[in-house]
């Protein structure tokens, strides 16, 4: 199966940020996407709403079905600390730094979970680019970060949300009504918004499941009630993270022990997994690992994920933290680690890979009549 790769520089996650400060005036970036050219802006990440599942469920989000679309590439891999990482500062994955959801800290032997974080990373250093709410904060554009109240002060949110002004609200009326106040900030705005909890019912119930479509209809009316709330100079956007699958079947790298001979650490996600070598085994481990997934994964070293492009320019800084070996199921097929990682091996709706279902991603345009 061929390899596909994200579309970096020309429709990309990391290009809807950049394409947005564009038009805002903010020096130093390019509108690939050639996006409307409105004073205030207002973008809405909905996690886990990929592409592939908005358009086979068209009749549960019958609003953003009637919006303008475009289909983007999330970067990889198409997990929510990289996407976010890519989404808030303008970067591909390889400058950004955040590889994946849980990745080696190089010298330390030990990961780092990009999601809950841990003590002794300093999230400005672990991601040294500056953000584009930094940027556009220093252009003079009144820039606001509307998300849940839980993540305020996390190390993600420091990684790739700082610059912004951070405004917590946990419920669906109190994130219209501060996004809608936002907006109408200053005399150039950026707003960003992001709702989590359709990518988490797809991790617990399935992207397939009845839970999953009641809640894209809530995502629905959101999406209707912020275009709503916007004033006549204003462009909503609505985009995710990544898509979602629900893969049927299990490899249990904790029960095999054959996989895990000259594993130091294993990182990533399920369908997209970060197996770092211990010193002198990477072609051994290459070799079991290819020769067990045979034809159900793309599993490769790490210079041949680089010179592929999956991670986009990859900077000398970050090279250490990409696996020996990236292991990229395509299949129906979940690599989990159910003594290590119980709960992410238990959960049903997964992301990480390069199929469509995951890597592509929604670009939905409302403009004011």
């Amino acid at each position: 199966m061929r390899l596909p790769v994200p579309e970096y520089g020309r429709r990309s996650l990391a290009d809807v940020s950049s394409s947005v400060l564009a038009t805002l005036g903010v020096p130093g970036h390019d509108d690939v996407l050639g996006l409307p050219r409105l004073p205030r802006a207002c973008l809405l990440l909905v996690d886990g709403l990929g592409w592939e599942l908005l358009r086979a469920h068209a009749a549960d989000a019958p609003y953003m079905s009637s919006l303008a679309a475009r289909e983007l590439t999330a970067g990889f891999p198409a997990t929510t600390a990289t996407s976010l990482g890519s989404f808030g500062t303008g970067r591909p994955p390889g400058v950004h730094g955040m590889l994946g959801y849980q990745v080696a800290i190089p010298g330390e032997g030990r990961l780092l979970n990009c999601l809950r974080w841990a003590d002794g990373v300093d999230p400005r250093v672990w991601q040294p680019s500056a953000t584009v709410f930094e940027q556009a904060a220093a252009a003079g554009v009144a820039t606001t970060h509307v998300s849940a109240g839980a993540f305020v002060g996390s190390g993600l949110t420091r990684a790739v949300y700082r610059g912004a002004h951070y405004v917590p609200a946990d419920a669906l009326g109190p994130l219209v009504a501060a996004a809608e106040h936002a907006v109408r900030q200053g005399e150039r705005s950026f707003v960003t918004v992001y709702h989590s909890e359709l990518d988490a019912t797809g991790h617990v119930f399935g992207s397939r499941s009845p839970a999953w479509r009641h809640h894209l209809a809530f995502v629905d009316l959101l999406v209707r009630r912020l275009a709503e709330a916007m004033p006549p100079d204003a462009v909503l956007y609505v985009t995710a993270d990544h898509g979602m699958t629900d893969p049927g079947t299990r490899l249990d790298v904790d029960a095999e022990p054959e996989l895990r001979s000259g594993v130091a650490l294993l990182g990533g996600d399920p369908r997209a997994r970060h197996v770092y070598a211990e010193n002198g085994a990477a072609a051994d481990v290459l070799a079991i690992w290819r020769g067990r997934l045979e034809d159900r994964a793309w599993v490769m070293p790490r210079g041949e994920a680089i010179e592929a492009g999956l991670f986009g320019p990859v900077a000398d800084t970050m090279v250490e933290r990409i696996g020996d070996v990236v292991a990229v199921p395509h299949a129906d097929l979940a690599i989990v680690a159910t003594e290590a990682e119980p709960l992410e091996s238990s959960l049903v709706g997964m992301h990480g890979s390069l199929v469509p279902a995951e890597l592509l991603v929604p670009l939905l345009t409302y403009l004011a009549e």
